[in-house]
């Protein structure tokens, strides 16, 4: 048996137990399980199988693109960067609508169907070529997808919380599940889907994608009672209400299904996702800036200036480590000794490797910050930056070192996800945490929403790099290898000296935070540094003095 097939069949097995688990822990009696409600078990689930799918197709989206579409590398690329920013700017509106009228639960629902369909949809493969009029097919596939994850994924995590009460000590703890069912489903995604895809055909990788979403959407469905209730509408009454000459739940169905059609038109013309990522963008900065100025007290003040500084440098960040499934995935099929794995497979790297390294950074953390020698958030920006422009250098010297004629070995794509997930665990869940702490009560959302608009704006122009690494050459494959090494030797040095230089001002950053004048908003009811709690509370430099038993 080839070691393609090891991982295949290990990846399988993995994913079956937890499958199986999954239906044992939410079938038997008892409301709890391993000290947890029932009901994380079963979001744990639904996320776990829509990770599944959503990686699954991103493993094989951009070879669809350039070998069944016959797109050109640069096109491929830009495609996949408006998708993947749609994708970041859709739960803005998901998690608007479910705070107002629907509720976590029932946006979540909406939010798998138009899932499940859109991962079906992408099985319609029709003869390939841009003149083949099933490409409707698969642009209305993007779509349902962009548009489900933006009522799923803004949601499920918030219902997580809402198990737990606000002082329960097990809150981190379910968390810390919930976001293992995540790299899970990852993990094993881009094993299997892009084993299947690239091996036997698109249909059976996509197919399969589909099929891991019904199976959530399935979890979730049944699942509702160990829920507890939680994530219902705050005033039912107001979903009945006419509106627009229909039940207002079902108008907002309806807009969920017209901005379907405008990502449908969105990933087609993709200067419109630039348009939209310029224009918002920068007059929801502006109207943060105001705020700020305007209408906060000076240290309030301050921290928004912190939070967004950090925001506008994860920008930087997101657009090269987002090359992973675009210009990095074209490069380790092209350019790498794959020992005859397929390279869809290789997108699975950086979710085993956040399972390993999370515990170690989350355990690290916590022993530095006892001894009052924890990176700052600002400071551990500047080495998230610095790590993910390492990665590139990496590579950069190791394709070069055995001649650019020559296949890079294959341990130094190991090296760069390494690299870049090192800096992910530096910069994501530290940001997450800081856009929780640094923003008022009453910005909450607006921070937050900042903060993805950015990762969005990173992800498109993720897609601009790629693009600049696709100039395919009439020379031969080593020019358009050096092509690529180029443009990824200029972004990683760029990105070194950018990381450096938020390292450098990281002290004058910490001070716009106020750490010392910090306060929960509800002193006496939350644990001591609730408010910067997240995936991982004990992180950006504040922890946790007491916990109630």
């Amino acid at each position: 048996m080839t070691f393609e097939l090891i991982l295949f069949w290990g990846a399988v097995i993995v994913l079956g137990a937890f499958l199986l688990g999954g239906v044992v822990i939410t079938t038997t009696k008892g409301e709890e399980a391993f000290g947890h409600p029932k009901g994380l078990f079963v979001l744990f689930l639904a996320e776990m199988w829509e990770r599944f799918s959503y990686y699954g197709m991103r493993a094989l989206l951009i070879f669809y693109l350039v070998q069944h579409w016959l797109f050109s590398d640069a096109e491929a690329s830009v495609i996949y960067g408006a998708y993947t920013a749609l994708v970041y700017i859709t739960p803005v509106v998901g998690g608007y609508l479910a705070d107002k009228y629907l509720g976590q639960r029932k946006a979540v629902l909406f939010g798998a169907i138009l899932l499940t369909l859109g991962h079906f949809f992408m099985a319609f493969e029709g003869d390939g070529g841009q003149a083949d009029p099933v490409i409707n097919i698969f642009w209305m596939a993007l779509a349902l997808i962009i548009v489900g994850s933006g009522f799923l994924k803004a949601n499920i995590s918030v219902i997580v919380g809402q198990l737990y009460p606000r002082t329960d000590i097990r809150r981190d703890a379910g968390y810390t599940i919930f976001y293992m069912g995540i790299n899970v489903g990852a993990a094993t995604a881009s094993i299997i889907c892009g084993y299947l895809g690239q091996t036997y055909g698109w249909q059976y990788g996509f197919g399969l994608a589909g099929f891991g979403m019904l199976i959530g959407l399935i979890f979730f469905v049944l699942g509702k009672p160990l829920l507890r209730g939680r994530g219902e509408p705050k005033n039912p009454a107001v979903l009945k209400e006419k509106f627009a000459g229909l039940p207002r739940e079902w108008s907002i169905y309806g807009l969920g299904l017209l901005m379907v059609a405008l990502c449908w038109l969105a990933v087609q013309y993709q200067e419109l996702v630039g348009g939209v990522l310029g224009l918002f963008g920068g007059a929801l900065v502006l109207y943060v800036l105001y705020i700020a100025v305007a209408k906060l007290p000076s240290e309030e003040r301050d921290r928004i200036f912190a939070a967004l500084f950090l925001i506008l440098t994860s920008i930087i960040f997101w657009a090269l480590f987002e090359q992973a499934g675009s210009s990095l995935n074209l490069f380790t099929d092209r350019h790498v000794d794959r020992q005859g794995v397929e390279a869809s497979m290789f997108q699975s790297v950086n979710a085993i490797y956040i399972i390993l390294l999370a515990p170690v950074f989350a355990a690290m953390w916590q022993f530095l910050g006892k001894r009052r020698a924890e990176p700052s958030t600002p400071l551990k920006f500047g080495l998230g930056i610095v790590q993910v422009g390492l990665g590139f250098l990496v590579l950069v010297w190791g394709a070069n070192s055995v001649g650019v004629d020559v296949p890079t070995p294959v341990i130094f794509i190991f090296l760069i996800y390494l690299l870049h997930t090192t800096g992910e665990l530096c910069l994501s869940p530290v940001g997450l945490s800081a856009m929780n702490r640094l923003a008022p009560a009453h910005m909450a959302s607006l921070i937050m929403g900042t903060w993805f608009f950015a990762s969005a704006t990173g992800n498109f122009a993720a897609g601009l790099i790629a693009a600049a690494t696709g100039a395919e050459s009439l020379e031969g494959e080593a020019a358009t290898k050096s092509t690529v090494l180029d443009v990824y030797s200029t972004v990683g040095w760029t990105a070194v000296a950018v990381g450096v230089g938020v390292m450098v001002v990281s002290p004058l950053v910490k001070k716009l935070m106020h750490l010392d004048t910090l306060k929960d908003d509800d002193v006496g009811d939350d644990l001591d540094g609730q408010a910067q709690a997240g995936i991982e509370a004990q992180e950006a430099g504040m922890h946790p003095a007491t916990r109630p038993q």
